[in-house]
C-alpha cells in the first residue's frame, strides 16, 4: 500500500520555519508532492533522509514552483507538460513508475479581479489532455492545489462566493470535465456527503478558526484505480500554511 501527501506550502521556507520537518518525517510518506514552494535554485539546503527530490522552480523569483519528494525512485522524472506556454511557472512535476504515474500540480489562480481566468482556461484543457496522454501508457494519480471548490459542499460560503475565483461557474465547469474525462476525485469518492471538509482558509476573518474553508487541494486518479483507493484525509491540524495537506491511500 501507498501513502502520498499532497501541500501547498505557501512557502517552503515560510513552512519548514513553523513545523514541515516533524511533519514531513513522522507522516511516513511513500511520496510528498508540494506546491507553490516559492523558491529559486540554490536559496534552500534541504535534506529529507529517504527520499529522492525533484524541484520545478518558476522564472519569477518568490512565486509558484512544485516539489516532489519520492522513497522509491522514479523511473523517469518530467518538468513541466512540454508546452512552452504553460511552462515557465514551475507548476507541474510528473514521476513514472513501474505502474503508475504520480503528478504534482499547482493550478493557475484566476486572480481576484478574474484577470487570469481566460489563461486558467486554455491550462485547464492543457492539463486534462497532458493527463490523458499519459494515461494511455499507465494510470495516472495527480495531487495539489486545483485552485478549485468542485461542488457548493467544498466551501463554507457558496453563495456568496458563486463569482470569485476558485469558484465560477467557468472553472468549476472545467473540474467537472476532468472528472468526466476519466477521473476521480478521491476524497469526494469516499465521502460524497462529507460536509465542513476543507483544506484551505484565508488568513483574514478568522476562516481557519471558524473553518469558513474551501476545500480546493485534491489527488485525483485515473477510473481504474478506484477500486484500488484506501482512504482520503485533509490534516487539518496541521499548521504551518494557510493550506493543511491531504493524503491519498492506496493499495497499489
Amino acid at each position: 500500500m501507498k501513502k502520498y501527501i499532497s501541500w501547498n506550502v505557501n512557502g517552503l521556507r515560510a513552512c519548514i520555519s513553523k513545523g514541515f520537518m516533524d511533519f514531513a518525517t513522522g507522516i511516513e510518506a511513500d511520496a510528498i508532492g508540494l506546491q507553490e514552494i516559492k523558491l529559486q535554485e540554490g536559496q534552500l539546503k534541504f535534506e529529507l533522509p529517504g527520499y529522492h527530490l525533484f524541484w520545478n522552480y518558476a522564472e519569477r523569483k518568490g512565486y509558484s514552483g512544485t516539489a516532489l519528494f519520492t522513497k522509491e525512485e522514479p523511473v523517469n522524472v518530467t518538468y513541466g507538460m512540454g508546452i512552452e506556454e504553460h511552462d515557465h511557472e514551475g507548476r507541474v512535476i510528473t514521476a513514472e513508475f513501474s505502474d503508475h504515474f504520480l503528478i504534482t500540480c499547482y493550478t493557475p489562480n484566476a486572480k481576484q479581479d478574474l484577470s487570469r481566468l481566460e489563461y486558467r482556461m486554455i491550462w485547464e484543457d492543457a492539463f486534462r489532455n497532458y493527463l490523458k496522454g499519459l494515461e494511455k501508457d499507465k494510470p495516472v494519480i495527480f495531487c495539489g492545489d486545483l485552485n478549485v471548490a468542485h461542488k457548493e459542499i467544498d466551501l463554507k460560503n457558496p453563495a456568496s462566493n458563486h463569482h470569485n475565483a476558485g469558484f465560477t461557474d467557468e472553472e468549476r465547469g472545467k473540474m467537472t470535465e476532468l472528472l468526466n474525462a476519466g477521473f476521480i476525485d478521491s476524497f469526494r469518492y469516499l465521502y460524497p456527503d462529507k460536509k465542513d471538509a476543507y483544506s484551505w482558509w484565508s488568513y483574514r476573518f478568522h476562516a481557519r478558526e471558524n473553518n469558513a474553508g474551501w476545500r480546493i487541494d485534491y489527488f485525483g486518479l485515473s477510473e481504474s484505480l478506484k477500486d484500488k483507493i484506501v482512504d482520503a484525509k485533509i490534516h487539518t491540524d496541521v499548521l504551518g500554511s494557510d493550506h493543511c495537506p491531504v493524503e491519498l491511500r492506496i493499495d497499489l
